[in-house]
């Protein structure tokens, strides 16, 4: 299996894809399915593939995210699996090569979904039946060398919860010597960037707010924009955090528009909650990383800022346990890099590791 899964690995980080556009990706992964005859399905209006093996009532569920990254690397634009999407593939891969032939009491469902990066190809891959019967879900992701050193494997990673905002300041332009004649739309900017820092919740949850991006004004320099467009990242580790801190935000721009005599728009997009980590699925995803590599292997949990739509199974269905764990990989700069790289041997390594989680769930109540 090792040079599958580096071969896997190779085929697929040379052909990344951006969210909802894996047609080769998708078409990749049904052809080594339908070669080891495993039954899969891929569907006409999404990418992305389902595919099981074993029997049973009870299913046991496994996601890999497939989707690139659109960004500039080397000064030009283009699809990048800056995010290690490509590896997780492979593991994913990998794990279902080994436990293909095995005899196994429960199905295991794999998840190839699209579109993690736009925070929601995870409620596609749902609405495609993706969770019926699944009582466990698995995923599997590569960690920054601050996360987790190489060698390290963390039984769950502990994703905090993203949404963010794009809005309008709508006006009139003024000419610079008559601004009585209008409302200067980098005023209401400002006021916007002072106000966001008077925002705060309780020290002891991680939480941040921070605009993004302005755009106003035009070339003619005595031409006073009444109109600007902004967005706002917001990021909490709790989901409960996260919506308080989208309460807010919404007052704030209401107050701030009437105090400036404008109209703000705006409208939310991309949330994707943060973890619920299920107690059964990260202990058994410990006991795996002790049997294969030992207590000094073993980080219960990694917490992170950053999120991922792995976290909307659990969303849509509460009673879900499910872990996602991380695999140190001397991962640097970091990931969404462009310049993103790895030590390539974990893919063994983390393809191994999830097949014997999974084994652990297919033998345990």
């Amino acid at each position: 299996m090792s040079t599958n899964v580096l071969t896997w690995f190779e085929h697929f980080h040379a052909h990344p894809e951006v969210s909802w556009k894996e047609v080769e990706t998708t078409s990749t992964i049904a052809n080594i399915l339908a070669t080891w005859g495993v039954r899969h399905e891929t569907f006409d209006d999404v990418t992305g593939v389902i595919a099981e093996i074993g029997s049973g009532e009870e299913v046991i569920a496994v996601r890999a995210d497939i989707d690139a990254l659109w960004q500039q690397v080397d000064g030009t634009f283009k699809a990048n699996h800056s995010c290690g999407h490509d590896a997780n593939i492979s593991m994913v891969l990998g794990a279902l090569d080994v436990l293909r032939s095995e005899a196994l009491t429960k199905r295991i469902r794999f998840i190839f979904q699209p579109a993690e990066e736009q925070g929601n190809g995870s409620l596609a891959m749902i609405e495609k039946g993706a969770l019926a019967d699944v009582t466990q879900l698995f995923g599997i992701h590569l960690r920054p060398a601050e996360e987790l050193a190489l060698g390290q494997f963390a039984a769950t990673i502990q994703h905090g919860a993203a949404i963010f905002l794009r809005g309008r300041v709508i006006g009139a332009d003024a000419h610079g010597a008559r601004p009585h004649q209008g409302q200067n739309a980098l005023d209401v900017i400002f006021t916007i960037q002072q106000q966001l820092k008077s925002i705060y919740l309780s020290p002891f949850e991680p939480h941040s707010i921070k605009l993004t991006g302005v755009q106003a004004g035009s070339d003619n320099l005595n031409i006073i924009p009444g109109n600007a467009t902004f967005s706002i990242d917001v990021r909490a580790q709790a989901n409960d955090e996260l919506l308080a801190l989208r309460d807010r935000v919404e007052v704030m721009l209401a107050q701030i528009a009437s105090l400036h005599g404008v109209t703000i728009d705006w409208a939310w997009e991309d949330f994707t909650p943060g973890a619920v980590v299920g107690p059964k699925s990260s202990r058994q995803a410990s006991e795996a990383i002790l049997e294969r590599y030992g207590p000094s292997a073993l980080v219960e949990r990694i917490v992170t800022s950053g999120s991922d739509d792995f976290h909307f199974y659990t969303v849509k269905q509460p009673d879900l346990d499910a872990t996602m764990i991380g695999i140190g990989a001397n991962l640097t700069p970091g990931l969404h890099h462009p310049e993103m790289t790895f030590d390539r041997s974990v893919l063994q390594e983390g393809a191994l590791l999830l097949a014997e989680a999974i084994r652990r769930a297919v033998e345990r109540d």
